[in-house]
């Protein structure tokens, strides 16, 4: 079978070039909400772990956030996404695609708190003790002084961990969503073709991860400009 053929027989024929503009849709949608809530959450633990870290304080919520970092980071990503949609909701009537934002947002988070608190306890304890020179109390001198430096530090790192949840939003069809990989195994079980459908999912994962990079780069390259000046 030519090329053309090929072509036409698995995204022309029966408008199957659909099954990948909805599975895109879809993964753009989990990965979106995903990374917002891996985004707060990741922010609430990572403030708790270097608040105990350098004042001993919050001893309850960190043991309840070390024992999530390690459930979290020591089991694979597909095997949360299933416990969550066949065990926690197995007897509930939910949305799949919110199940899937919920586990990767989850998983996520886990990440980015590691990330933010390695960006928190490198900022010199010495603008903990400015802050609180200046009549500022602990929570106060976090949120004006310590944040905003450790943040314009792990940007990147951050930017970073949304590429990699992108990616790993491709075992969302372990559960039956059609998102953009399950997508291209449609077409592949309607043609027999392996080939041309699987190529154009990579493709296109490419193509995102690309230009997402491109703006990771672009963004650590305005910040070091900024650092300069």
């Amino acid at each position: 079978m030519s090329f053309t053929e090929s072509f036409r027989q698995n995204f022309i024929e029966d408008d199957r070039w659909q099954y990948l503009t909805e599975g895109l849709k879809t993964t753009l949608v989990i990965t979106f909400f995903a990374v917002l809530i891996g985004m707060v959450l990741g922010f609430i633990v990572a403030v708790i772990r270097s608040t105990y870290l350098r004042t001993k304080k919050l001893l309850i919520p960190d043991l309840i956030c070390r024992l999530y970092l390690t459930v979290i980071r020591g089991t694979p990503v597909v095997v949360q996404l299933l416990i969550i949609y066949f065990v926690i909701f197995a007897s509930v009537p939910i949305s799949k695609t919110l199940v899937a934002v919920i586990a990767f947002g989850i998983n996520s988070g886990a990440y980015v708190a590691e990330i933010v608190r390695g960006g928190i306890m490198a900022v010199d304890i010495g603008q903990l003790e400015a802050g609180r020179s200046l009549g500022l109390n602990y929570r106060q001198t976090m949120v004006s002084i310590i944040l905003p430096q450790a943040l314009k530090t792990v940007l990147p790192a951050l930017a970073n961990e949304a590429i990699v949840l992108l990616k790993e939003t491709s075992v969302a069809g372990y559960i039956a969503i059609a998102d953009l990989t399950k997508g291209g195994d449609i077409i592949r079980s309607q043609t027999f073709s392996a080939f041309m459908p699987l190529i154009a999912v990579a493709l296109i994962y490419l193509t995102m991860v690309i230009i997402l990079s491109r703006l990771v780069n672009l963004l650590e390259r305005r910040l070091t400009r900024n650092d300069k000046r």
